[in-house]
């Protein structure tokens, strides 16, 4: 009997996200991805700033993954919530880190 794919690693991951801290950045990317390193150098100091904590996830690794985000990445999330795709803003990124943080 053959077994059918699951959707188990995509499950895996939206419930990974769903539990992710306030200050957990996770980057969604893909190999040679030149939009995904600019996003990371803006990112980088800030991460360190506030004490985030980034994981970066390469979406060609999941079948399931790379059919959500296809060709739209990078796409960031802070916590449970997207905060950015494309392009990473500093003075937003700051922001955002900041409110997740519990600052103003």
């Amino acid at each position: 009997m053959t077994s059918m794919p699951t959707d188990e690693p995509i499950r895996n991951e939206d419930l990974r996200l769903a539990a992710a801290g306030a200050l957990d950045v996770t980057l969604y990317t893909r190999t040679a991805c030149h939009l995904c390193e600019e996003a990371k150098a803006v990112m980088g100091p800030l991460l360190a700033e506030f004490g985030a904590r980034l994981r970066e996830v390469n979406i060609d690794e999941d079948a399931g993954l790379g059919e959500r985000y296809g060709d739209d990445v990078p796409v960031i999330f802070l916590g449970s919530r997207k905060v950015a795709k494309h392009r990473v803003v500093a003075r937003q990124f700051r922001r955002q880190l900041q409110e997740a943080a519990g600052g103003s």
